[in-house]
């Protein structure tokens, strides 16, 4: 988490959150079209099936990268009238038609690798391809090493997922590179749909790590047990909370929600249990900056209370039973 988040009020934070975001968003896009080009030469070049898997794959970046933009801002978009909580499910729906373009397009490329084994292709230019594709690893390291940035400085889910899918890409790269030289110095035809089919089944395996993500943000899944365990640790580090329950966590594009009822001495007055609980706020806020925070005063022991009640309303049935006999 950024390290200045401590010096920054809540907007301040925000806005620089959302200027990072898209910034990274702007450079993934750029990016991608640079890597387009490039690629599109090395194919036209080698006919490489392998190089075309690549070309496939940046396409699916740039069109996967626009939708992240888009889905960044509109998360970011304030929440209004219509929308109390946001709008940071748009990086969940934006993800879902990500899965779907890419596990297509992973389709297509494994249909494209069986029929070259048949046909065995002869790679040429191999040179060129392999120019091509260490330019492309350069690239995308450089892209990378500032998404990770962004990534320390903000927390975005969305970024993150789009790092990690271009660090895939240099390992793409990099087997591309392996297929043309084994291709063309050892002359091994078959090796570039093999290496092809390989890639492609990784990029279905990418397809499914988005899908998932989409599905958790959309179902409202809960932080990790560890998160969830600080986040409590943080509310009963006040000296003056006895006790809490129901934490409930979810994340919504680049917001964290997080609601708790937190137990109180049942004497203080309703004033003193509004400032620990702003108290508590502002302590959850120095760890989850981007964090809305949702709590719910209650007097030290209701909820035992509550249990109680529900035990006396199970029991009251068998005990008329037993009366009436």
């Amino acid at each position: 988490m950024v390290d200045n988040a401590k010096k920054l009020s809540p907007q301040e934070h925000r806005q620089r959150t959302a200027q990072l975001m898209q910034r990274a968003g702007y450079a993934a896009v750029t990016a991608a079209l640079i890597l387009i080009a490039a690629k599109l030469s090395a194919w036209a070049y080698t006919g490489s099936v392998s190089v075309l898997t690549t070309l496939v794959d940046s396409l699916l970046d740039a069109g996967a990268s626009l939708l992240n933009l888009l889905a960044i801002r509109h998360a970011l978009t304030p929440a209004d009238n219509e929308h109390r909580f946001g709008h940071g499910k748009a990086e969940g729906l934006a993800a879902l038609a990500q899965a779907a373009f890419i596990a297509g397009s992973a389709i297509f490329l494994i249909l494209q690798a069986g029929e070259r084994f048949s046909s065995q292709h002869v790679v040429e230019n191999s040179s060129v391809g392999i120019g091509v594709m260490i330019f492309s690893i350069l690239t995308t390291f450089a892209l990378t090493r500032y998404q990770h940035y962004v990534v320390k400085e903000t927390g975005s889910v969305a970024i993150q997922a789009d790092a990690l899918h271009y660090v895939g890409d240099m390992v793409v790269n990099g087997v591309v590179i392996l297929a043309l030289v084994l291709g063309f110095y050892f002359d091994l035809p078959w090796i570039d749909p093999v290496f092809a089919l390989a890639i492609s089944l990784y990029i279905l395996t990418y397809a499914w790590g988005v899908l998932k993500k989409a599905l958790d943000m959309l179902m409202d899944r809960e932080l990790d047990d560890g998160e969830r365990a600080r986040i409590k640790s943080l509310i009963l580090a006040h000296e003056e909370v006895l006790g809490v329950h129901d934490i409930r966590t979810r994340i919504s594009g680049p917001d964290l929600f997080i609601q708790f009822h937190m137990e109180l001495d049942g004497a203080i007055s309703l004033a003193q249990s509004y400032d620990i609980a702003e108290e508590v706020d502002q302590e959850i806020c120095q760890i989850y900056p981007h964090a809305e925070i949702i709590v719910l005063q209650e007097p030290y022991g209701i909820e035992v209370h509550k249990k109680i009640l529900k035990k006396k309303k199970r029991a009251t049935p068998g005990e008329e039973t037993a009366n009436a006999g």
